[in-house]
């Protein structure tokens, strides 16, 4: 089961590099025993967050209030990127972030998003700029709503964007559930075809 999500109002912080790949996002040296998840979420952009001594970088962004407690990213193109490490999603759903707002994102890691409760939005990269603007304009002050209800995002003067979802998706996330959890709500129609089908064609199913 995925985390459900409607609607939020919450600090949101601006990380407007392209490419930020899942390995920048979460190291893969930090993805190594049988329990690293719950333990990610300190390690999340490790790269960028920590100077080499383990103290923190006061140039990055989430090292700075209000955004520590940002629980929406708006991001440059191309989030994600790279590998298809799920950890990375872990790492921000971790440290609290619950939708990422961006011009584009890697495939893998958007779907990945989708799978653990973080709505990921696409809108035209001249939004995002004037989104990420309007909210450094306001020190981080300034709230970002987004609502997957109504499949709005507003920004912190009230300009009201829509964006597109799959509704698969959209349901999915409404509801806190992920592929799986999905399926099984067609188990049904499932065993209707699997019992037809051992009519039609009985070879398929032999087991002996």
């Amino acid at each position: 089961m995925a985390q459900a999500f409607t609607k939020l109002t919450a600090t949101a912080a601006p990380i407007m590099r392209t490419n930020v790949d899942t390995d920048v996002i979460i190291s893969i040296n930090r993805m190594i025993g049988n329990s690293v998840r719950g333990h990610l979420g300190k390690w999340a952009f490790g790269s960028l967050r920590y100077l080499p001594d383990g103290s923190d970088n006061p140039a990055f962004i989430l090292n700075r209030e209000p955004y520590r407690a940002a629980e929406i990213l708006v991001t440059g193109p191309n989030f994600g990127c790279g590998s298809s490490r799920e950890a990375a999603v872990w790492a921000l759903q971790e440290m609290g972030i619950r939708a990422i707002i961006g011009s584009g994102f890697g495939d893998i890691f958007f779907a990945n998003c989708f799978q653990n409760g973080i709505l990921p939005v696409v809108l035209d990269k001249a939004v995002i700029d004037s989104l990420a603007a309007e909210i450094e304009a306001s020190q981080g002050a300034g709230r970002v709503n987004v609502d997957l209800q109504e499949q709005t995002v507003t920004s912190p003067s009230g300009v009201r964007h829509t964006f597109e979802i799959d509704p698969r998706r959209r349901a999915g996330l409404l509801e806190g559930l992920d592929e799986i959890s999905l399926t099984l709500r067609r188990d049904h129609e499932i065993r209707a075809f699997q019992a037809s089908d051992r009519t039609a064609r009985p070879w398929i199913h032999f087991a002996g």
